[in-house]
């Protein structure tokens, strides 16, 4: 995305005129954070990094946070409105997936006069560089994806140990931009301890129930190659997508359904699965002419963004647990009953 994109003359204005009354306000705290009251205000790019951290902050006291992108919008064709660049130009705190995956984030800094500190949730995580998760494109059939972004897959949350991790350096982050309050750094790490037991009890169910699933039968088809860290990390095949590409806003060519449908066929795949945030049409055409089912509507999977409040995909564990349920319907396994400090 180039900077042309944010240089329409509205756009600018607007956001110059709200940000010339709040420019002060990023320097008044005493820990060099925060308004004149010593109030932390968080920025959060997407949908599931949002999650990350409102968890963190839970109820702690002076603690604000801005969610940019919103549910079921693509984080790949996301632009920043007025509104979102006077949150980010106020801002003392930005915290993002990483991997490139907010191609945007440059030209938005430059054009809020963001001056505030950085979070990049994907610090220490090993990074794919194909659609299968793994670390070496070569002899997968979708090494094209990896050119989508520089820095490889940026689909890092799909996994739940990459997810606590973010979530690690998410609260690390925030605990050192409010040193200057012990109280507050010690509430956001209790928070944080908290929702990381949780995170651990999610990816102990999830095993539990994909683990006695033959290997063989273990197989996904989605819409774009948005779960290659996810079925990596649970011994899943990603027999292909009906976009191969990390970009949701790519087309399939009709080569492209060919050979997935080709694929289906030979592998024994029972179903396509749609996105909540994708036209699920592509995915119909495929699974009709593969002659299997297709998850869409409320049955799509959660993959580059969450849903709205009350779905089934509201927060980050919700989302996982709907989409490991209709996974595991997929291959004609029930699920066993979710704990209850993941029911939401």
């Amino acid at each position: 995305m180039t900077a042309s994109r944010f240089v329409l003359p509205a756009l600018l204005a607007a956001a110059a005129l709200a940000l010339s009354g709040c420019s002060a306000s990023n320097a008044g705290s005493a820990g060099g954070f925060g308004g004149s009251a010593g109030d932390l205000k968080v920025v959060a790019t997407t949908t599931q990094v949002a999650d990350l951290t409102r968890n963190i902050i839970g109820d702690t006291p002076g603690v604000t946070l801005t969610q940019l992108i919103q549910p079921n919008q693509s984080a790949h064709s996301y632009d920043p409105s007025a509104a979102d660049l006077t949150a980010l130009g106020r801002a003392d705190v930005l915290v993002i997936n990483g991997v490139g995956l907010e191609e945007w984030l440059t030209d938005a800094i430059d054009a809020s006069g963001f001056h505030g500190v950085t979070i990049d949730s994907d610090a220490g995580i090993t990074i794919a560089a194909d659609a299968a998760g793994n670390d070496s494109a070569a002899g997968n059939a979708s090494t094209d994806a990896a050119h989508d972004h520089a820095g490889g897959n940026p689909h890092i949350w799909t996994d739940v140990a990459n997810a606590e991790a973010m979530t690690r350096t998410i609260a690390a982050g925030l605990a050192t931009a409010s040193t200057a309050d012990t109280g507050r750094a010690a509430a956001l790490a209790a928070n944080a301890a908290a929702y990381d037991t949780r995170l651990t009890a999610l990816d102990s169910w999830i095993r539990a129930n994909i683990d006695p699933v033959p290997v063989a039968e273990r197989l996904l088809v989605s819409n774009h190659d948005a779960f290659g860290y996810f079925t990596t990390a649970y011994g899943i095949t990603y027999v292909g997508s009906v976009i191969p590409s990390f970009d949701d806003n790519a087309e399939p060519s009709a080569s492209d359904i060919d050979q997935l449908v080709t694929k289906i066929r030979a592998t024994g795949v029972k179903a396509v699965f749609s996105e909540a945030s994708i036209s699920p049409k592509a995915a119909d055409t495929i699974a009709r002419q593969a002659g299997v089912t297709v998850y869409s509507g409320e049955n799509a999977l959660y993959g580059d963004s969450l849903g709205p409040a009350g779905s089934d995909g509201a927060t980050y564990i919700a989302s996982q647990v709907h989409n490991v349920r209709l996974i595991l319907e997929s291959w004609g396994v029930t699920p066993t009953a979710v704990p209850a400090d993941l029911r939401e």
